[in-house]
């Protein structure tokens, strides 16, 4: 009988936990124990139901096109509770010089593919208007070295395209800075599709074309009641003595032939550990057993966020734009980050005539705002609603939460970077990382690493795993 690991009680740990209790159902010879910290199990997906709204402290969806996550709901008995984004309402918004402009038809992701619609457009300058223009026009280049994602679209569309577009959106996703984050990590497709195609509207308006035959999908995917339930249905498949939950780990040690796990007074063995903890803090664990290992782990940085839900009354719902919400380029300078209208993003989440509105701020940029008190926090985004939107209601309810060094940071080198973990995770046998961050920050990669941590636990134990096959990441 094989006893196996699993640090950290979030969606990726979960996923690690739940993909081993399907084994040791088809027969695998395992026992497993998960441990958490804290007092619950989901990490930052969590749902609070109040007064008929729905409201998520975390990532309120995950993409459509990555279907690990979709693909989990299902197994656990949640595929009648999925929903989808409201589409047809789809429009977001940039704050420019503290007027909301729509992004304008055509500009998928940060690559205009309309050339009328974007030189209509107020959003943009004539300079970048023409560039946009000549961009068509761009060579193919071969990327030899990895540089910002900044970089890599001012060559492409100039500098305003990157701080009223790519900077805000990456902000929202990140929490990070367009001018830090590594290209070929955070948008490897764009950068495969300039070395094909050289122009990146080319490419993208040739991808659209193809994609015309087949139905559109929408973009998000959520849970009729909230992310909490994919949560309560992975854990309610768990056997429920394999949670030890208010249990830190304080260390693990590599051993001859297996790995010790001290957690408080108490001290278990264990023939594979599977460590879903931030990068800096399996840094720590790891210290003892590869100080360069640990090195590498504690390298890679974590942006902190605070997400703030606001209830309003039918008033206030009735003069919001359409649309999903709007993004705040930094040289705005407010302390918003982002906006969402959750109550035309999604059905469910409000009660009839009834807005909620959710709002983002921090990141790398601003930690401080951590620091002071929700009322402050609260007061902070009702004035900067009021001034944006010309909000003067007092909120029917609110909520604020913070997240402390949640969201991974993938600065250029990364790549270079996980290969190098890879090599030194393999000089300790029955060892296998997962976590956002390695190989994707969002639901489904989360999703994704935990199983196949767990592939790879199973392959250095020589076991033969029932589960799957995912796509192994980078570092699993």
């Amino acid at each position: 009988m094989k006893r196996i690991a699993v640090i950290g009680g979030g969606i990726s740990g979960l996923s690690a936990a739940f993909s081993l209790e399907q084994n040791r159902r088809a027969g695998a010879p395992i026992q497993y124990v998960l441990y958490e910290s804290s007092p619950r199990l989901g990490g930052v997906l969590l749902t609070e139901r109040v007064d008929g709204f729905v409201i998520e402290a975390g990532p309120d969806s995950f993409l459509t096109e990555k279907q690990y996550a979709a693909d989990l709901c299902r197994r656990v008995g949640l595929a009648d509770q999925l929903i989808t984004s409201n589409d047809a309402e789809r429009k977001t918004y940039i704050l420019v010089k503290g007027k909301l402009v729509a992004i304008p038809e055509g500009l998928m992701f940060m690559v205009p593919t309309k050339i009328l619609p974007t030189v209509f457009s107020p959003l943009f300058s004539l300079g970048t208007k023409l560039r946009v223009a000549r961009e068509c026009f761009q060579a193919r280049r071969k990327a030899d070295l990895d540089e910002t994602v900044a970089a890599f679209f001012e060559r492409h569309y100039g500098r305003e395209m990157v701080e009223r577009v790519a900077d805000p959106l990456l902000s929202g996703i990140y929490g990070g800075e367009a001018s830090q984050l590594s290209v070929r990590a955070v948008l490897p497709r764009f950068v495969e599709l300039e070395s094909t195609h050289g122009s990146l509207g080319r490419a993208m308006l040739a991808s659209r074309r193809k994609a015309e035959s087949t139905p559109a999908r929408p973009l998000f995917t959520s849970l009729k009641s909230g992310m909490q339930q994919m949560v309560d249905a992975i854990v309610n498949d768990l056997l429920p003595a394999t949670a030890r939950l208010n249990t830190r780990v304080d260390a693990i040690h590599r051993r001859e032939v297996d790995w010790l796990v001290s957690a408080g007074a108490k001290s278990d063995t264990f023939d594979a550990v599977v460590v879903a903890i931030p990068a800096q803090a399996a840094a720590r664990l790891l210290q003892a057993n590869s100080p360069e290992l640990a090195s590498e782990l504690a390298s890679i940085h974590y942006g902190s966020s605070v997400t703030v839900a606001l209830g309003y009354d039918q008033e206030v719902r009735s003069y919001l734009p359409p649309g999903f919400g709007f993004l705040v380029p930094r040289s705005e300078g407010k302390s918003l980050l982002a906006t969402t209208f959750v109550h035309q993003k999604f059905p469910y989440r409000a009660p009839e005539g009834q807005a909620l509105i959710r709002c983002f701020l921090g990141g790398t940029s601003n930690e401080d705002i951590l620091q002071i008190s929700e009322k402050e926090i609260v007061q902070i985004v009702r004035n900067e609603l009021r001034e944006i939107l010309g909000i003067h209601a007092a909120p029917l309810l609110s909520r604020v939460y913070r997240w402390k060094s949640s969201m991974a940071q993938y600065e250029v080198g990364h790549l270079e970077r996980l290969e190098r973990i890879k090599n030194l995770r393999n000089q300790l046998p029955g060892l296998a990382l997962a976590g956002n961050g390695y190989d994707g920050i969002g639901v489904p990669d989360c999703v994704r690493s935990g199983m196949s941590a767990v592939l790879h636990v199973f392959a250095s134990l020589g076991l033969a795993t029932t589960e799957p096959a995912a796509k192994v990441s980078q570092t699993a």
